[in-house]
Protein backbone atom coordinates (compact mmCIF):
# COMPACT_ATOMS: atom_id res chain seq x y z
CA UNK A 1 0.00 0.00 0.00
CA UNK A 2 1.26 3.41 -1.21
CA UNK A 3 0.38 7.03 -0.28
CA UNK A 4 1.08 9.58 -2.55
CA UNK A 5 0.73 13.28 -2.18
CA UNK A 6 -0.37 15.38 -4.74
CA UNK A 7 -1.89 18.75 -3.50
CA UNK A 8 -2.00 20.52 -0.54
CA UNK A 9 1.14 19.58 1.04
CA UNK A 10 2.96 22.58 2.61
CA UNK A 11 0.18 24.85 1.31
CA UNK A 12 -3.21 25.02 2.38
CA UNK A 13 -5.14 24.50 -0.73
CA UNK A 14 -5.59 21.69 -3.92
CA UNK A 15 -6.13 19.03 -1.29
CA UNK A 16 -5.10 15.32 -3.23
CA UNK A 17 -4.19 12.31 -1.74
CA UNK A 18 -3.52 9.29 -3.97
CA UNK A 19 -3.92 5.29 -2.31
CA UNK A 20 -2.69 2.46 -4.02
CA UNK A 21 -3.64 -0.62 -2.67
CA UNK A 22 -5.06 -4.18 -4.14
CA UNK A 23 -4.15 -2.86 -7.31
CA UNK A 24 -6.76 -0.30 -6.91
CA UNK A 25 -6.34 3.52 -6.74
CA UNK A 26 -8.24 5.99 -4.76
CA UNK A 27 -7.84 9.83 -4.64
CA UNK A 28 -9.25 11.44 -1.27
CA UNK A 29 -10.20 15.04 -2.12
CA UNK A 30 -10.07 16.22 -5.41
CA UNK A 31 -9.53 20.07 -4.51
CA UNK A 32 -8.58 23.30 -6.97
CA UNK A 33 -5.19 25.30 -6.38
CA UNK A 34 -6.20 28.57 -5.82
CA UNK A 35 -3.37 31.05 -5.68
CA UNK A 36 -2.07 33.92 -8.52
CA UNK A 37 -3.75 33.38 -11.49
CA UNK A 38 -0.59 32.12 -13.41
CA UNK A 39 0.06 29.71 -11.46
CA UNK A 40 -3.74 28.64 -10.65
CA UNK A 41 -4.10 27.78 -14.32
CA UNK A 42 -1.35 25.94 -15.15
CA UNK A 43 -2.00 24.03 -11.55
CA UNK A 44 -5.43 23.21 -12.34
CA UNK A 45 -5.78 22.60 -15.96
CA UNK A 46 -3.79 18.79 -15.61
CA UNK A 47 -3.83 16.30 -13.17
CA UNK A 48 -0.47 14.67 -12.03
CA UNK A 49 -1.89 11.48 -12.49
CA UNK A 50 -3.92 9.32 -15.57
CA UNK A 51 -7.76 10.41 -14.15
CA UNK A 52 -8.60 6.69 -16.43
CA UNK A 53 -6.98 5.32 -13.68
CA UNK A 54 -8.50 6.22 -10.90
CA UNK A 55 -10.92 3.38 -9.25
CA UNK A 56 -12.88 6.07 -6.98
CA UNK A 57 -12.70 8.86 -5.01
CA UNK A 58 -13.75 9.63 -1.34
CA UNK A 59 -14.83 13.69 -0.80
CA UNK A 60 -14.16 14.93 2.90
CA UNK A 61 -16.52 18.18 1.93
CA UNK A 62 -17.87 20.68 -0.64
CA UNK A 63 -14.70 23.70 -0.15
CA UNK A 64 -13.46 24.46 -3.47
CA UNK A 65 -10.11 23.38 -2.09
CA UNK A 66 -11.24 20.11 -1.93
CA UNK A 67 -13.94 19.76 -4.23
CA UNK A 68 -13.12 21.88 -7.39
CA UNK A 69 -11.03 19.96 -9.52
CA UNK A 70 -13.70 16.86 -9.85
CA UNK A 71 -14.89 18.14 -13.17
CA UNK A 72 -11.18 18.31 -14.58
CA UNK A 73 -10.70 14.78 -13.33
CA UNK A 74 -14.13 13.51 -15.07
CA UNK A 75 -13.22 15.26 -18.30
CA UNK A 76 -9.77 13.72 -18.07
CA UNK A 77 -11.62 10.05 -18.13
CA UNK A 78 -12.15 8.98 -14.41
CA UNK A 79 -15.52 6.89 -14.40
CA UNK A 80 -15.97 5.67 -10.93
CA UNK A 81 -17.91 6.75 -7.89
CA UNK A 82 -17.46 10.38 -6.13
CA UNK A 83 -18.69 9.20 -2.40
CA UNK A 84 -19.47 12.16 -0.06
CA UNK A 85 -22.27 13.10 2.21
CA UNK A 86 -25.86 14.02 1.48
CA UNK A 87 -25.34 17.92 2.54
CA UNK A 88 -22.22 17.41 0.81
CA UNK A 89 -23.88 16.20 -2.84
CA UNK A 90 -25.95 18.93 -2.43
CA UNK A 91 -23.63 21.87 -1.75
CA UNK A 92 -21.23 20.69 -4.27
CA UNK A 93 -24.21 21.09 -6.91
CA UNK A 94 -24.09 24.94 -6.22
CA UNK A 95 -20.34 24.96 -6.01
CA UNK A 96 -19.09 23.48 -8.74
CA UNK A 97 -21.32 25.27 -10.82
CA UNK A 98 -20.07 28.57 -9.58
CA UNK A 99 -16.74 27.59 -9.88
CA UNK A 100 -17.31 26.62 -13.96
CA UNK A 101 -19.18 29.73 -14.12
CA UNK A 102 -16.15 31.77 -12.84
CA UNK A 103 -13.73 29.52 -14.58
CA UNK A 104 -15.62 30.47 -18.22
CA UNK A 105 -15.33 34.37 -17.32
CA UNK A 106 -11.84 34.19 -16.00
CA UNK A 107 -10.81 32.55 -19.50
CA UNK A 108 -13.18 35.70 -21.73
CA UNK A 109 -11.07 38.41 -19.63
CA UNK A 110 -7.49 36.49 -19.98
CA UNK A 111 -8.07 35.83 -24.00
CA UNK A 112 -9.34 39.22 -24.08
CA UNK A 113 -6.31 40.41 -22.72
CA UNK A 114 -3.98 37.97 -24.66
CA UNK A 115 -5.77 39.45 -28.35
CA UNK A 116 -4.65 42.98 -27.32
CA UNK A 117 -1.31 41.84 -27.31
CA UNK A 118 -1.24 40.08 -30.36
CA UNK A 119 -1.76 36.69 -29.44
CA UNK A 120 -4.51 34.54 -31.76
CA UNK A 121 -5.34 31.43 -30.16
CA UNK A 122 -7.65 31.10 -27.05
CA UNK A 123 -7.13 29.35 -24.10
CA UNK A 124 -9.47 26.95 -23.00
CA UNK A 125 -11.21 27.39 -19.73
CA UNK A 126 -10.03 25.04 -17.27
CA UNK A 127 -13.62 23.45 -17.02
CA UNK A 128 -16.87 24.51 -18.06
CA UNK A 129 -20.69 24.35 -16.82
CA UNK A 130 -21.14 21.16 -19.07
CA UNK A 131 -17.81 19.87 -17.25
CA UNK A 132 -18.89 19.98 -13.80
CA UNK A 133 -22.55 19.04 -14.27
CA UNK A 134 -21.08 15.60 -16.33
CA UNK A 135 -19.17 15.25 -12.71
CA UNK A 136 -21.94 15.71 -10.32
CA UNK A 137 -23.50 12.78 -12.16
CA UNK A 138 -20.83 10.50 -10.80
CA UNK A 139 -22.07 11.29 -6.83
CA UNK A 140 -22.68 9.31 -4.50
CA UNK A 141 -23.89 10.09 -1.06
CA UNK A 142 -23.74 7.99 2.64
CA UNK A 143 -24.44 9.20 5.36
CA UNK A 144 -22.51 9.25 8.39
CA UNK A 145 -21.32 6.31 10.48
CA UNK A 146 -22.65 3.95 8.03
CA UNK A 147 -19.64 1.70 6.57
CA UNK A 148 -19.69 1.46 2.89
CA UNK A 149 -17.58 -0.25 -0.08
CA UNK A 150 -14.93 1.72 -1.63
CA UNK A 151 -13.17 -0.57 -3.59
CA UNK A 152 -11.52 -4.45 -3.23
CA UNK A 153 -10.67 -4.74 0.36
CA UNK A 154 -11.07 -1.21 1.35
CA UNK A 155 -14.44 -0.04 3.43
CA UNK A 156 -14.79 3.34 4.92
CA UNK A 157 -16.47 5.49 7.19
CA UNK A 158 -17.77 8.95 6.94
CA UNK A 159 -18.02 11.04 10.38
CA UNK A 160 -18.74 14.66 11.46
CA UNK A 161 -15.80 16.32 10.95
CA UNK A 162 -17.65 19.93 12.25
CA UNK A 163 -16.16 22.07 9.48
CA UNK A 164 -18.82 23.20 7.28
CA UNK A 165 -22.03 21.80 6.31
CA UNK A 166 -22.02 18.04 5.84
CA UNK A 167 -18.32 17.95 6.43
CA UNK A 168 -16.91 14.53 7.23
CA UNK A 169 -13.77 13.12 8.11
CA UNK A 170 -13.07 9.72 6.65
CA UNK A 171 -11.95 6.20 8.01
CA UNK A 172 -10.84 3.73 5.61
CA UNK A 173 -10.35 -0.08 7.07
CA UNK A 174 -8.15 -1.67 4.29
CA UNK A 175 -7.29 -5.23 3.89
CA UNK A 176 -3.99 -5.16 2.02
CA UNK A 177 -4.03 -8.36 0.52
CA UNK A 178 -0.96 -8.30 -1.11
CA UNK A 179 0.91 -7.47 2.49
CA UNK A 180 -1.39 -9.62 4.24
CA UNK A 181 -2.55 -7.21 6.71
CA UNK A 182 -4.86 -4.76 8.16
CA UNK A 183 -4.42 -0.90 7.93
CA UNK A 184 -6.78 1.38 9.66
CA UNK A 185 -6.01 5.15 7.58
CA UNK A 186 -8.15 7.94 8.86
CA UNK A 187 -8.30 11.33 7.14
CA UNK A 188 -9.39 14.19 9.25
CA UNK A 189 -10.47 16.33 5.68
CA UNK A 190 -10.56 19.63 7.20
CA UNK A 191 -11.46 19.20 10.94
CA UNK A 192 -13.50 21.86 12.99
CA UNK A 193 -14.05 23.49 16.23
CA UNK A 194 -15.58 22.21 18.91
CA UNK A 195 -18.46 24.80 20.67
CA UNK A 196 -19.20 26.26 17.49
CA UNK A 197 -22.86 27.60 16.53
CA UNK A 198 -24.79 26.12 14.17
CA UNK A 199 -23.30 22.73 13.43
CA UNK A 200 -22.36 19.62 15.56
CA UNK A 201 -18.87 19.24 17.15
CA UNK A 202 -16.48 17.38 15.61
CA UNK A 203 -16.97 13.31 16.00
CA UNK A 204 -13.91 11.98 17.12
CA UNK A 205 -11.93 8.69 15.22
CA UNK A 206 -11.30 6.25 18.13
CA UNK A 207 -8.80 3.94 16.53
CA UNK A 208 -6.20 4.68 12.89
CA UNK A 209 -2.82 3.08 12.57
CA UNK A 210 -1.81 6.14 10.50
CA UNK A 211 -3.48 9.99 10.55
CA UNK A 212 -3.30 12.46 7.54
CA UNK A 213 -4.45 15.71 9.43
CA UNK A 214 -4.67 19.13 8.39
CA UNK A 215 -2.64 21.67 10.41
CA UNK A 216 -3.96 25.06 8.79
CA UNK A 217 -3.49 26.76 12.21
CA UNK A 218 -0.88 24.25 13.20
CA UNK A 219 0.94 26.80 15.24
CA UNK A 220 -1.67 29.31 16.57
CA UNK A 221 -4.92 29.48 19.13
CA UNK A 222 -8.09 30.99 18.21
CA UNK A 223 -10.08 33.46 19.80
CA UNK A 224 -12.28 31.96 22.59
CA UNK A 225 -15.93 31.90 20.40
CA UNK A 226 -17.54 33.53 23.20
CA UNK A 227 -15.35 36.40 22.91
CA UNK A 228 -16.22 36.79 18.90
CA UNK A 229 -19.61 39.18 19.22
CA UNK A 230 -17.54 41.64 21.38
CA UNK A 231 -14.69 41.93 19.09
CA UNK A 232 -17.35 42.19 16.14
CA UNK A 233 -19.50 44.53 18.07
CA UNK A 234 -16.83 46.99 18.74
CA UNK A 235 -15.81 46.54 14.97
CA UNK A 236 -19.34 47.50 13.99
CA UNK A 237 -19.62 50.37 16.00
CA UNK A 238 -16.49 52.09 15.57
CA UNK A 239 -17.19 51.98 12.02
CA UNK A 240 -20.94 52.74 11.77
CA UNK A 241 -19.98 55.89 14.21
CA UNK A 242 -17.82 56.89 11.72
CA UNK A 243 -20.39 56.77 8.35
CA UNK A 244 -18.64 53.56 7.12
CA UNK A 245 -19.27 50.31 5.37
CA UNK A 246 -17.93 47.32 6.92
CA UNK A 247 -16.95 44.94 4.00
CA UNK A 248 -16.73 41.16 4.81
CA UNK A 249 -14.91 38.81 2.35
CA UNK A 250 -16.62 35.44 3.06
CA UNK A 251 -16.60 32.17 1.84
CA UNK A 252 -20.45 31.47 0.48
CA UNK A 253 -20.59 28.10 1.88
CA UNK A 254 -20.22 28.31 5.99
CA UNK A 255 -18.83 31.31 6.48
CA UNK A 256 -21.50 34.28 5.31
CA UNK A 257 -24.04 32.06 8.03
CA UNK A 258 -21.43 32.05 10.86
CA UNK A 259 -20.72 36.11 10.10
CA UNK A 260 -24.62 36.37 9.61
CA UNK A 261 -25.13 34.29 12.65
CA UNK A 262 -23.00 36.45 14.56
CA UNK A 263 -24.45 39.76 13.72
CA UNK A 264 -28.56 38.50 14.33
CA UNK A 265 -27.67 37.95 17.72
CA UNK A 266 -25.61 41.08 18.19
CA UNK A 267 -29.07 43.37 16.44
CA UNK A 268 -31.10 41.17 18.78
CA UNK A 269 -29.16 42.11 21.87
CA UNK A 270 -28.87 46.15 20.82
CA UNK A 271 -25.49 45.39 20.76
CA UNK A 272 -25.43 47.28 17.37
CA UNK A 273 -27.09 49.48 15.55
CA UNK A 274 -29.64 47.94 13.12
CA UNK A 275 -27.98 49.01 9.59
CA UNK A 276 -28.42 46.94 6.74
CA UNK A 277 -26.96 43.79 5.85
CA UNK A 278 -26.40 42.99 2.21
CA UNK A 279 -25.37 39.15 1.17
CA UNK A 280 -23.56 40.19 -2.18
CA UNK A 281 -23.19 36.75 -3.66
CA UNK A 282 -25.82 34.36 -5.31
CA UNK A 283 -24.14 31.35 -3.88
CA UNK A 284 -24.77 32.27 -0.66
CA UNK A 285 -28.11 32.26 -1.30
CA UNK A 286 -28.49 28.91 -2.46
CA UNK A 287 -26.42 27.87 0.14
CA UNK A 288 -28.74 29.37 2.60
CA UNK A 289 -31.05 26.54 1.35
CA UNK A 290 -28.85 23.70 1.19
CA UNK A 291 -28.39 24.99 5.35
CA UNK A 292 -32.51 24.78 5.59
CA UNK A 293 -32.82 21.03 4.09
CA UNK A 294 -30.47 19.60 6.13
CA UNK A 295 -30.78 19.75 9.81
CA UNK A 296 -29.22 16.66 10.90
CA UNK A 297 -26.13 18.48 10.34
CA UNK A 298 -27.14 21.14 13.24
CA UNK A 299 -26.33 21.01 16.93
CA UNK A 300 -28.85 21.09 19.26
CA UNK A 301 -29.63 24.53 19.67
CA UNK A 302 -29.81 25.53 15.93
CA UNK A 303 -31.79 22.23 15.34
CA UNK A 304 -34.79 23.01 18.27
CA UNK A 305 -34.97 26.84 17.20
CA UNK A 306 -34.89 26.47 13.33
CA UNK A 307 -37.01 22.99 13.41
CA UNK A 308 -38.78 22.40 16.62
CA UNK A 309 -39.55 26.23 17.40
CA UNK A 310 -40.14 27.53 13.62
CA UNK A 311 -37.69 30.54 14.33
CA UNK A 312 -35.46 32.25 12.43
CA UNK A 313 -31.48 31.54 14.40
CA UNK A 314 -29.60 32.95 11.49
CA UNK A 315 -31.06 36.19 10.99
CA UNK A 316 -32.27 35.54 7.42
CA UNK A 317 -35.23 37.52 7.29
CA UNK A 318 -32.86 40.27 8.26
CA UNK A 319 -30.66 40.25 5.07
CA UNK A 320 -30.88 41.69 1.88
CA UNK A 321 -29.89 39.01 -0.92
CA UNK A 322 -28.10 40.66 -4.11
CA UNK A 323 -28.73 38.79 -7.32
CA UNK A 324 -27.78 40.70 -10.06
CA UNK A 325 -24.69 42.49 -11.34
CA UNK A 326 -26.54 45.52 -11.30
CA UNK A 327 -27.65 45.37 -7.56
CA UNK A 328 -24.54 45.07 -6.67
CA UNK A 329 -23.21 48.10 -8.58
CA UNK A 330 -25.85 50.25 -6.81
CA UNK A 331 -24.14 49.48 -3.58
CA UNK A 332 -21.62 51.42 -4.21
CA UNK A 333 -23.32 54.59 -3.89
CA UNK A 334 -25.41 53.16 -1.00
CA UNK A 335 -24.81 56.19 1.59
CA UNK A 336 -24.32 55.59 5.38
CA UNK A 337 -23.13 52.13 7.34
CA UNK A 338 -23.98 49.05 6.21
CA UNK A 339 -22.62 45.63 5.99
CA UNK A 340 -21.36 43.74 2.92
CA UNK A 341 -20.29 40.42 2.85
CA UNK A 342 -19.13 38.90 -0.79
CA UNK A 343 -17.37 36.02 -1.96
CA UNK A 344 -14.78 35.12 -2.34
CA UNK A 345 -13.59 34.56 1.47
CA UNK A 346 -9.42 35.03 0.07
CA UNK A 347 -10.71 37.96 -2.38
CA UNK A 348 -8.87 36.33 -5.59
CA UNK A 349 -12.27 36.37 -7.48
CA UNK A 350 -16.05 36.97 -7.38
CA UNK A 351 -17.84 40.36 -6.51
CA UNK A 352 -15.65 41.18 -3.30
CA UNK A 353 -13.03 42.45 -5.86
CA UNK A 354 -15.05 45.51 -6.83
CA UNK A 355 -16.30 46.16 -3.56
CA UNK A 356 -12.68 46.12 -2.36
CA UNK A 357 -12.02 48.40 -4.80
CA UNK A 358 -14.67 51.27 -4.03
CA UNK A 359 -13.62 51.07 -0.83
CA UNK A 360 -10.81 50.24 0.24
CA UNK A 361 -9.22 53.93 0.16
CA UNK A 362 -11.92 55.43 2.27
CA UNK A 363 -10.71 55.42 5.84
CA UNK A 364 -14.01 55.52 7.68
CA UNK A 365 -14.55 52.14 6.10
CA UNK A 366 -13.57 48.85 7.50
CA UNK A 367 -12.16 45.45 5.84
CA UNK A 368 -13.30 42.62 8.17
CA UNK A 369 -11.14 39.05 7.26
CA UNK A 370 -12.79 36.36 8.83
CA UNK A 371 -10.94 33.21 7.67
CA UNK A 372 -7.68 32.09 6.68
CA UNK A 373 -5.44 33.94 3.44
CA UNK A 374 -3.04 31.56 1.90
CA UNK A 375 -0.17 33.05 0.97
CA UNK A 376 0.49 35.84 -1.97
CA UNK A 377 -3.91 36.17 -1.89
CA UNK A 378 -5.60 39.45 -1.72
CA UNK A 379 -6.59 38.87 1.43
CA UNK A 380 -3.21 37.91 2.56
CA UNK A 381 -1.63 41.50 1.76
CA UNK A 382 -4.84 42.94 3.12
CA UNK A 383 -4.10 41.36 6.59
CA UNK A 384 -0.32 42.34 6.10
CA UNK A 385 -1.41 45.77 5.22
CA UNK A 386 0.52 46.79 2.20
CA UNK A 387 0.80 50.26 1.73
CA UNK A 388 -0.80 49.53 -1.95
CA UNK A 389 -2.57 46.00 -3.34
CA UNK A 390 -2.98 45.70 -6.59
CA UNK A 391 -6.87 44.82 -7.56
CA UNK A 392 -8.16 43.95 -11.38
CA UNK A 393 -4.26 44.70 -12.14
CA UNK A 394 -4.48 48.34 -10.97
CA UNK A 395 -2.96 50.01 -7.43
CA UNK A 396 -4.97 50.97 -5.01
CA UNK A 397 -4.10 52.38 -1.54
CA UNK A 398 -5.22 50.53 1.32
CA UNK A 399 -6.59 52.90 3.31
CA UNK A 400 -9.39 51.29 5.19
CA UNK A 401 -9.47 50.44 8.85
CA UNK A 402 -8.41 45.97 8.71
CA UNK A 403 -10.28 44.02 11.33
CA UNK A 404 -9.43 40.18 11.40
CA UNK A 405 -11.50 37.76 13.39
CA UNK A 406 -9.79 34.16 13.46
CA UNK A 407 -12.91 33.08 15.87
CA UNK A 408 -14.91 32.73 12.65
CA UNK A 409 -12.45 30.05 11.58
CA UNK A 410 -14.82 26.33 11.00
CA UNK A 411 -10.78 24.95 10.98
CA UNK A 412 -9.65 23.53 14.84
CA UNK A 413 -6.93 25.34 16.17
CA UNK A 414 -3.17 23.94 17.56
CA UNK A 415 -5.18 22.52 20.81
CA UNK A 416 -8.01 21.16 18.65
CA UNK A 417 -5.89 19.37 16.20
CA UNK A 418 -3.54 17.71 18.83
CA UNK A 419 -6.99 16.47 20.94
CA UNK A 420 -7.67 14.58 17.83
CA UNK A 421 -4.50 13.04 17.46
CA UNK A 422 -4.02 12.06 20.79
CA UNK A 423 -7.36 10.52 21.37
CA UNK A 424 -6.84 8.47 18.39
CA UNK A 425 -5.51 4.71 20.06
CA UNK A 426 -3.09 3.07 18.42
CA UNK A 427 -1.69 6.10 16.39
CA UNK A 428 2.12 4.93 14.60
CA UNK A 429 2.06 7.66 12.36
CA UNK A 430 0.83 11.03 11.34
CA UNK A 431 1.35 12.72 8.09
CA UNK A 432 0.89 16.70 7.86
CA UNK A 433 -1.12 18.58 5.33
CA UNK A 434 -3.04 21.29 4.67
CA UNK A 435 -0.65 24.08 6.28
CA UNK A 436 2.22 26.01 5.52
CA UNK A 437 5.49 25.05 6.33
CA UNK A 438 5.69 27.24 9.43
CA UNK A 439 2.11 26.12 10.46
CA UNK A 440 3.10 22.12 9.83
CA UNK A 441 6.67 22.31 11.65
CA UNK A 442 5.13 23.95 14.82
CA UNK A 443 2.80 21.33 15.25
CA UNK A 444 5.19 18.40 14.53
CA UNK A 445 7.29 19.81 17.33
CA UNK A 446 3.88 20.13 19.35
CA UNK A 447 3.09 16.32 19.06
CA UNK A 448 6.66 15.18 19.64
CA UNK A 449 5.78 16.82 22.89
CA UNK A 450 3.13 15.10 23.56
CA UNK A 451 4.74 11.51 22.40
CA UNK A 452 3.54 11.24 18.87
CA UNK A 453 6.89 11.54 17.38
CA UNK A 454 6.70 9.37 14.24
CA UNK A 455 5.42 12.71 11.74
CA UNK A 456 6.12 13.60 8.11
CA UNK A 457 5.31 17.00 6.59
CA UNK A 458 5.51 15.52 3.02
CA UNK A 459 6.36 17.60 -0.13
CA UNK A 460 4.26 17.61 -3.44
CA UNK A 461 4.87 13.88 -5.43
CA UNK A 462 6.11 12.49 -2.01
CA UNK A 463 5.35 8.40 -2.59
CA UNK A 464 5.09 6.99 1.18
CA UNK A 465 4.93 2.72 1.69
CA UNK A 466 3.08 1.78 4.64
Amino acid sequence: MHIKFLGADREVTGSRHLIHVNGKNILLDCGMFQGKRSQEYARNIGLPFDASEIDAVVLSHAHIDHSGNLPVLVKKGFKGPIYCTFATRDLCTFMLQDSAYIQEREIEYINEKLHRKGQKDNLDAIYTLEDAEHALLSFQSINYNKEFNVTDGVKAIFQDAGHILGSANVTLNIDDKRAGKHITLAFTGDLGRKDLPVLRDPEQIEHADYLISECTYGDRVHEKVKDVEKIVADIVNRTANRGGKIIIPAFALGRTQEVVYAVHRLNNAKRIPEIPIFVDSPLACNVTEVFRNHPECFDKETYDQFIVNHKDPFGFQRLKYVHSVEESKKLNDFKGPCIIIAASGMCEHGRILHHLKNNIETPRNTILIVGFQGQETLGRKIIEKRKVVNIFGKPYRLKAEVGVVNAFSAHGDRNDLLDFAKGIDGLKRVFLVHGEQEQAESFKGLLGKHGIDDVTIPAFGDEIKL
